[in-house]
């Protein structure tokens, strides 16, 4: 018994060293280069080596690299962890499996991959001594792939498959098209297949379903929409509504990616903050009671903050527009409406059988109301703690000046207002108003 409990001790102990000796990485750094030339793909990699888990290299002392037999170890390493998980395509054909042209330890410190020319000479060049002392778990490995290709002129795409190589991945990846200026792409999640110079059907398509499926996934869009719909179920109605929520967030959707909004760290949570309040503001007019004009208003207010909230999502993505930056805005807006339109579609039906059978029109519209201003109250006051953090802007020449630009835009916005109501109430048959009688 004492010997088979020494075993399994034995056995624990060696299973513990072996997981923490092959532990997945918090963070990991990848570095890529992409150029097609003639009918080669040429695909260069730089990723660190504590990524590369389970692969038997020759170490010598406390766990330094033998440089010097090594090679046969990385490309192994190079195919097994990188090209057999990367998938590159062709005119939306996938490439065969690459071939591994050169492979290099590298130093951690080492910056040729600052630029394409660089690396490619790094990593061609002669190995680094045998008596560098390069300890292994620190260390970066490049390798240069190539792809056969029909022609460097074709339409290439890359699903980089990159995510298995630590917790959270970021992919800093170069394209170097010989049409086309160099495109930059900053990936920190599985993205899927990204089109590395995308035309505008293309990017249109993907920003589409961006905008679709962000208002299905945003619940305080949802909340909003949902305030906009309980007072007003007549389709009439809700056109003149949601067209000035539509028209509203496209200006500082389209202004936000042209930097015109301000690019402080206060500015996003100055944001959310205030979408919890137009939330909040809508389901108390609610309660006391909405009329179809002060509602457009107040909906292409909040529509305007509300642009600003889509456009954060934006940051990020837009690297993937391409050249098409404005269409693909525009796409973004249209799979926005298309997911406003199926929200509208579900609401309106359940909301009639609501009123109908369940409990009376008035006291429902309460009711949901009371419960959307619950939640968005918690969500303002959370936001409104977050924001306080952030000390008040300075208001320097060039925040003036910012100051002053917006002040001219929202005279031009009161000016457009002013005007559409006249035509929102003559499309909903509204009596003009009337001067009041000067008092005596």
């Amino acid at each position: 018994m004492r010997v088979r409990s020494l075993i399994l001790v034995v056995l624990f102990l060696s299973l513990q060293a072996g997981s923490s000796a092959h532990e997945v990485p918090n963070q990991v750094t990848v570095l890529a280069f992409l150029k097609p030339e003639g009918q080669t793909l040429q695909f260069l990699v730089r990723a660190p080596m504590a990524s590369l888990r389970d692969i038997s290299v020759p170490i010598f002392g406390d766990g330094y690299l033998q440089i010097s037999s090594a090679e046969p170890a990385l490309r192994d390493a190079a195919t097994l962890w990188i090209s057999d998980f990367v998938q590159l395509y062709e005119n939306g054909q996938a490439l065969p499996k690459p071939t591994v042209r050169a492979v290099r330890a590298e130093l951690p410190s080492n910056k040729a991959f600052a630029s394409y020319d660089q690396a490619i000479a790094n990593v061609l060049g002669p190995p680094l001594p045998d008596d560098t002392n390069l300890f292994w778990e620190q260390g970066v490995l490049d390798v240069l792939f190539e792809y056969p290709i029909a022609s460097d002129r074709s339409q290439f795409a890359i699903h980089p498959g990159f995510t298995r190589l630590g917790l959270q991945v970021n992919v800093g990846l170069r394209f170097l098209s010989p049409t086309a200026p160099e495109r930059v792409f900053d990936v920190h999640a599985d993205v899927g297949i990204v089109e590395l110079d995308p035309r505008w059907h293309q990017a249109a398509w993907l920003f589409i379903k961006e905008g679709f499926w962000h208002i299905l996934d945003g619940t305080d869009h949802l909340l909003f929409l949902l305030c906009l719909v309980v007072p007003f179920r007549r389709m009439r109605a809700l056109l003149v509504v949601v067209t000035a929520f539509t028209v509203a967030h496209s200006i500082t959707l389209i202004a936000s990616a042209y930097n015109v909004a301000p690019d402080a760290l206060w500015f996003p949570p100055l944001v959310e903050t205030l979408i919890a309040a137009s939330i909040f503001y809508m389901a108390i007019e609610n309660i006391v009671g909405a009329n179809i004009e002060r509602r457009w208003v107040m909906t292409f207010a909040f529509g305007l903050v509300h642009g600003f909230g889509f456009s954060f999502l934006l940051r990020e993505r837009l690297q993937f527009a391409g050249a098409h930056l404005l269409s693909s805005l525009l796409a973004f807006n249209v799979g926005v409406e298309f997911g406003q339109l199926l929200v509208l579609v579900v609401l309106i039906p359940a909301l009639g059988f609501l009123f109908t059978k369940v409990v009376p029109e008035r006291m429902g519209v309460i009711l949901l109301s009371a419960v959307v201003a619950h939640t968005a109250w918690h969500w303002m006051t959370e936001r409104w703690t977050n924001l306080a953090r952030f000390p008040l802007p300075v208001l320097d020449a060039a925040g003036a000046a910012t100051l002053m630009r917006w002040a001219m835009a929202g005279i031009v916005m009161a000016m457009f207002l002013w005007w559409m109501s006249g035509v929102v109430r003559r499309w909903e048959g509204l009596p003009a108003e009337r001067p009041r009688a000067d008092a005596r």
